[in-house]
């Protein structure tokens, strides 16, 4: 089910900024783009200029006339708020009667990765970020993710169709290796097993799902747990670290 985002390598960002080869232009268009050549960063810029940063009902049908232009695939119907940012967007694929509200990351970062695909029906909350890391992220058809969310991907984050993630929740797939006391954490090779959570679950306010979770179907975890452990199908799991208390009504 998981992948290991060791196989890919799981880049830090201070390297690719401060390597000493490519000018500036080039480490730009290499994080923020994810395309080389001037004609795929002047498209880009352009569309971030005119389209991003305005307002109102002009903003908005600006947006969605112009960002699909940046994006792998884009379906109809789809609202972007404003000051959403896009990152490879090459790599991002968005289904129909989808709603990305204001100050959104939609982040698809990564030289080996397929980035992120958004299912039909989502509704991604304003200040959220999708955030990835050559790793990818998979939104099924009708998640609604809430305020202030952020789901990481250094290897592969699947939500399931009609989840919700209320506010402040955060999906962390991937870690850092600290077996050698000895050296820094950050100076440490990172690692990535993944994160698979069912349909229909709800993760409650500020609750965080850690790397190698898989979280069965129709299951509730509440506010604030953090969760290290699977949690089967219909259960429930609250506290931290968090425990299961039982299946959910009927499952």
């Amino acid at each position: 089910m998981h992948t290991d985002g060791s196989e890919r390598g799981i880049p830090r960002v201070q390297d690719q900024l401060f390597a000493r080869s490519g000018g500036a232009r080039a480490k730009y268009a290499a994080l923020i783009v994810g395309r080389p050549g001037l004609w795929a960063l002047l498209k880009y810029e352009a569309i971030q200029v005119f389209a991003q940063w305005v307002p109102g009902a002009l903003g908005l049908a600006l947006r969605k006339v112009l960002y699909p232009r940046l994006l792998g695939s884009c379906g109809r119907n789809v609202i972007f708020g404003q000051g959403v940012a896009l990152r490879h967007p090459h790599k991002i694929h968005i289904g129909d009667n989808v709603v990305i509200d204001d100050h959104c990351l939609i982040d698809a970062k990564g030289d080996a990765n397929r980035g992120i695909r958004i299912g039909n029906g989502v509704f991604i909350g304003r200040n959220s970020i999708l955030s990835c890391k050559n790793g990818d992220i998979t939104l099924a058809d009708g998640v609604n993710i809430g305020f202030n969310c952020e789901v990481f991907s250094a290897g592969e984050v699947v939500i399931g169709a009609d989840t919700l993630l209320a506010a402040y929740a955060y999906l962390i797939g991937g870690d850092h290796d600290f077996s050698d006391r000895g050296t820094a954490v950050n100076a440490q090779p990172r690692k990535a097993a993944g994160i698979r959570v069912g349909s229909g679950v709800w993760i409650g306010a500020g609750a965080k799902v850690l790397d190698g979770v898989a979280i069965g179907d129709r299951a509730i975890v509440g506010a604030g747990a953090v969760v290290r452990t699977p949690v089967p199908d219909g259960a429930t799991a609250v506290g931290v670290p968090a425990r299961i208390l039982g299946a959910a009504g009927g499952a």
